[in-house]
């Protein structure tokens, strides 16, 4: 009788080390680069300090008894405060920028779709028509988080999204026309008082208003919850992916879905805003470039293209800090010069796939 041959037993555990393997893998290269990001950012400025006496700086060693107390000052008072928000900034952006991507479907939606930056330019025009008004005075970033949050209601007012499937399209033309209509307020309003308009100018390319730890602690609890609310709704923005439709029919509250997305992202874009100015392609170009090397499941873009701005972010701004050092050029003109050229070839290789 002929033997039938039996098939040797599957391997259970190396594959699924290989598997776990594959998937930490990207989490763990943006670790890295976040890591050499945020120690170059506070190492390298006009007074440069190697890492190893930031080491010791930041955890109190004895070798930092001997190290003059200015290097001190520059690191927990203005290089760290600096960085720590620089990093939560570009993960705000990135993060919002993704899920906006995926509320809209549209690969050219930001985080200033809806009117955000406009919005907040707003606000700080009207800021500075306050009698008394001092360009470092902290009332401006009040004023831009609340212009942001109110053009986004407005919008979201005007637009009155349904259930049909033009509603993404009227959200999107009504933030477009809000936007455009405040932006045209506040030139205006600049226009009519150019004596206080170059703080507000350098805050509109990015530039960031506040030194020290008020801008970390005021904005940390708005960035941090929009963040972790968009990860639990990775799974909504995948379902989304197959329209409106085909998503309600799994059981999803559609609309109610894209509400909490949309004011979730807003708030979070907001938040950093405020602080740090209008700052562009971070939120368009980190999610391109994160799908692009891992894919468009939400579940892993939205965390990996949320360590990846934070990176890029950072790096833009350490090259902000030294190309004309002692002079500081907003992060903005930076990430405009090199997110532009890579749009241009994320535009250039879909074609040429298609």
């Amino acid at each position: 009788m002929r033997s039938i041959p039996i098939a040797p037993r599957p391997r259970i555990f190396p594959s699924a080390r290989g598997d776990f393997f594959s998937r930490a893998l990207p989490y763990g290269l943006c670790l890295l680069l976040l890591a050499a990001a945020l120690i170059a950012s506070v190492a390298i400025g006009a007074v440069p300090i190697p890492p190893g006496q930031v080491w010791s700086i930041l955890w109190g060693t004895s070798d930092s008894a001997g190290l003059p107390p200015s290097l001190a000052s520059i690191v927990w008072d203005l290089r760290l405060p600096r960085t720590i928000f620089v990093m939560l900034l570009g993960m705000a952006l990135a993060s919002s920028g993704a899920a906006f991507q995926g509320i809209f479907r549209n690969p050219l939606a930001d985080p200033y779709l809806l009117g955000i930056g406009s919005g907040a330019s707003l606000g700080v025009a009207i800021a500075i028509t306050i009698p008394g008004f001092a360009p470092s005075s902290p009332v401006i970033p009040v004023f831009a988080f609340a212009g942001a949050l109110f053009l986004v209601i407005m919008v979201y007012g005007w637009a009155r999204p349904g259930r049909d499937s033009a509603s993404s399209t009227r959200l999107i033309l009504a933030g477009v026309a809000a936007g455009a209509f405040a932006q045209s307020l506040a030139a205006f309003l600049f226009y009519r008082t150019v004596e206080q308009t170059q703080r507000a100018i350098a805050w509109l390319m990015g530039g960031l208003l506040l030194g020290g730890w008020d801008p970390v602690r005021l904005s940390l609890p708005y960035i941090l919850i929009g963040i972790l609310i968009m990860f639990a709704m990775g799974r909504v923005l995948n379902l989304l992916q197959f329209g409106e439709e085909q998503a309600e029919q799994t059981g999803l509250n559609v609309q109610r879905a894209r509400w909490i997305l949309i004011i979730t992202a807003s708030m979070t874009t907001a938040a950093g805003v405020a602080f740090g100015g209008v700052i562009g392609f971070i939120g368009l170009a980190v999610p391109h470039l994160a799908r692009l090397l891992w894919g468009g499941d939400y579940r892993r873009l939205l965390p990996l293209a949320t360590l990846l701005g934070a990176s890029v972010l950072l790096l833009a701004d350490l090259l902000a800090r030294t190309l004309l050092a002692p002079q500081q050029l907003p992060v903005g003109i930076v990430t405009a010069l090199l997110g532009a050229p890579f749009f241009f070839y994320l535009l250039r290789r879909n074609g040429a796939s298609r």
